[in-house]
């Protein structure tokens, strides 16, 4: 896969995958054109080396694996992980407001999104819907992801005629400013559930003499991703943090030879703090991994010798903010994958893990750069720690460089979203 069409691919992957859920269900047409065997945790497994398989849990977490030939407790595994879920505003179980002016939605904050960058913006809404078809005669939950796709609601700034000081001191009260307005409250036709339904029609599943029982909504921008820059050289995107290194690992893993045992884990709520049976946090991993290796001694043998790569976004140097970066640690779009550090490890870094994946870079012949949080600055961190320690697998933290990380829009570059590409293919062949 030439740049071109990897980046091509990666926009349209980001273009349809507003929700952790459909992260996760377009990577299945992926899985299947190379022959993974989808495994069911309902269900009794029976792996075999050079099988190459797919499991997943709360339809937004995934794990893929790839089995060599030679045992596992004298080869390890090949990991990498990277989270589903970016930060948000998710529509509140009830949350039509009528009021002067207008319907508007209620939405509780996901994560710690950039709320300002969600004013203006032509929105509409995404996820999961639960529900019965009473009419089969049957009481059995299903569900199913919807995508209602057109604008369907914004939140407006307030007017600067209206608030002289917005461009001085602009702070934002969430239960007052974001609900989203939906409709001027004479033209509302009909509820909620009723364009749900209608979506669920499309998809062939008739819902007249049925019931929606829950759902899981959240709002999102309908801008579509798109290349910027002098020579196209930078794209912008919601959700780039981190559905950029989903995408990634998901096509380095599913090209890749069935010589080597390899493993991605895709998991969610790392936004808010993975703790969660699908979370970096739960036992999601270390319990696949006791399928795959029954014996506790070979595992523990297998993962004393496995590696895990943590791929979350990194910081760019913002050209109008370099007083927040440490000097000689302020990566650069399109100069390469950045290795993340932190003395408190809140990166699961070490100088062991880091110079494996320097000497990976250099194999595969892509440039590596360095990022440390200045050091009157909190740092962030990723699933790498959470993983490490639940697994004991040595982890090195790295990233796509990246500015305006957690706004509605955020922005990379073409030169390193395929680096990480080239990495990856290189780490499990």
């Amino acid at each position: 896969m030439n740049k071109i069409e990897f980046n091509d691919g990666l926009l349209e992957y980001l273009a349809t995958s507003p929700t952790p859920f459909h992260a996760v269900a377009n990577l299945r047409p992926l899985f299947e054109s190379q022959d993974f065997e989808y495994l069911d945790e309902t269900q009794p497994w029976n792996i075999k080396p050079g099988g190459r398989y797919v499991v997943t849990r709360n339809g937004s977490a995934l794990i893929a694996f790839i089995l060599g030939q030679r045992p596992l407790h004298r080869s390890g595994l090949a990991m990498a992980g990277a989270h589903t879920d970016s930060p948000c505003l998710k529509v509140k179980p009830s949350p039509l407001l009528t009021g002067p002016g207008g319907v508007r939605l209620g939405v509780e904050v996901y994560g710690s999104p950039l709320l300002n960058t969600w004013f203006d913006r032509d929105l509409s809404i995404a996820g999961r819907v639960s529900f019965v078809q009473e009419d089969a005669g049957s009481q059995a939950i299903q569900s199913t992801t919807v995508d209602l796709k057109r604008p369907l609601a914004v939140i407006p700034n307030l007017a600067i005629h209206l608030d002289r000081e917005a461009n001085k001191n602009r702070s934002v009260q969430n239960q007052k400013e974001l609900p989203a307005l939906i409709s001027d409250g004479a033209h509302l036709s009909e509820p909620l559930e009723g364009l749900l339904k209608k979506e669920l029609a499309e998809k062939r599943i008739a819902l007249e003499s049925a019931a929606i029982l829950e759902y899981e909504l959240q709002l999102y921008d309908t801008q579509p991703p798109d290349y910027t820059g002098h020579t196209r050289e930078l794209f912008s995107s919601a959700r780039i943090d981190n559905l950029l290194s989903c995408y990634t690992l998901a096509h380095g893993l599913a090209n890749a030879s069935a010589g080597k045992s390899s493993l991605i884990v895709l998991n969610d709520h790392e936004e808010v703090g993975s703790h969660t049976p699908e979370g970096a946090s739960g036992n999601f991993l270390s319990q696949i991994l006791e399928r795959i290796l029954p014996d506790p001694q070979e595992r523990a043998m297998a993962l004393a010798q496995s590696f895990m790569i943590s791929s979350d976004n990194a910081h760019a140097l913002h050209p109008a903010h370099v007083e927040k970066y440490d000097p000689g640690h302020s990566p650069l779009l399109n100069n390469g994958p950045v290795i993340k550090y932190n003395a408190n490890r809140r990166y699961a870094t070490t100088s062991e893990t880091a110079a494996r994946f320097r000497l990976l870079c250099r194999s595969a012949g892509v440039p590596t750069q360095s990022f440390v949080m200045r050091s009157d600055m909190p740092c962030g961190s990723t699933i790498g720690p959470l993983v490490s320690s639940l697994t004991g697998v040595p982890t090195v933290d790295i990233g796509v460089p990246m500015l305006a990380m957690h706004s509605i829009r955020e922005t990379a570059g073409c030169e390193d979203a395929f680096f990480l590409y080239r990495v990856m293919v290189e780490y499990f062949q």
